[in-house]
């Protein structure tokens, strides 16, 4: 079954100390592109999800959001180096002292020196890490329902549409063969005002009209149109999700269409010609959201 590429997937998973929000968003697009907006504590964790996105969401436009709250705010709070802040200070102290300057906050200047606080933003734990990645793996279950839900709606309207196409096809055989009666008397009728009826060769006139009419002949038109509709309605339903595939056979269905209202020469049949090119185009509208 197809699947749409707008989709939206949320999940949370808490242990007690930390809990992981991951949120999934994506829209049509022609390859992945992919927005990670991840916290400073995860952030060597983005190439894993980028790894595992390519793999699970395929294409689309997608924005992946993660969230870390911990229940314990002090778990990741900054540490201060005593030892080093105690001998960065006694330093500042002598060089102040030897050189007579009394107004300067030494404390606040010792503070400011390399490594005296240490954030502890670093890598996660493996505690850690395996929550977070259970948290994006039920985000991107969540989200590929919703994609599989949106495609089966996009399934029903584009199965109707094709439906709609064999529809005005059929109609399109019903008076197609008005076609023939019609070419004849009007051709018979140019050729008596051109060079006189008793001037016709009927012989000749016979051969050339067989020629003409084999050559507005839709026939095999009305053959490969039916056969691509079909091929359409089996991809829609097949195990996999491939909208370039739906889009080449459209191509291919379009391609057809055109050739018979080219090779119509009836006003009725052009009339349900352009039925059929609107309706495809519908189609092809639906086709840019099918992954």
């Amino acid at each position: 079954m197809i699947k749409s590429m707008t989709g939206y997937g949320t999940a949370v998973k808490d242990n007690g100390k930390v809990k992981y929000s991951v949120e999934i968003k994506s829209l049509n697009s022609k390859f992945l592109e992919l927005n990670l907006r991840l916290p400073k504590a995860v952030s060597d964790k983005e190439l894993t999800l980028r790894t595992e996105c390519s793999k699970l969401i395929e294409r689309g436009k997608v924005n992946l959001y993660v969230n870390v709250e911990y229940t314990d705010q002090t778990a990741k709070a900054s540490t201060i180096n005593a030892d080093l802040l105690k001998k960065y200070y006694t330093q500042l102290q002598q060089i102040a002292f030897e050189l007579g300057d009394k107004q300067v906050s030494l404390f606040q200047m010792a503070l400011n020196m390399p490594e005296v606080i240490a954030n502890n933003d670093g890598e996660v734990d493996e505690e850690e890490s395996k929550l977070l990645l259970e948290a994006f793996y039920a985000a991107v279950e969540q989200f590929n329902i919703f994609r599989a839900d949106e495609g089966a709606v996009l399934s029903q309207d584009l199965t109707s549409r094709v439906e709609l196409i064999l529809s005005y096809l059929a109609e399109v055989e019903a008076v197609e063969m008005d076609r023939i009666p019609l070419i004849r008397e009007r051709i018979n009728h140019y050729l008596e005002e051109s060079v006189g009826k008793e001037n016709v060769d009927k012989n000749r006139f016979e051969q050339e009209l067989i020629y003409y009419i084999d050559k507005l002949d839709i026939t095999e038109e009305k053959v490969r149109l039916r056969s691509h509709c079909s091929y359409f309605q089996k991809a829609l339903t097949a195990s996999d999700s491939n909208g370039k595939k739906l889009g080449f056979i459209s191509q291919e269905m379009g391609r057809e269409i055109n050739t018979l209202g080219s090779k119509a020469n009836h006003a009725g049949i052009q009339q349900i010609v352009v039925k059929m090119k609107e309706e495809l185009e519908k189609i092809k509208e639906q086709l840019l959201n099918v992954l």
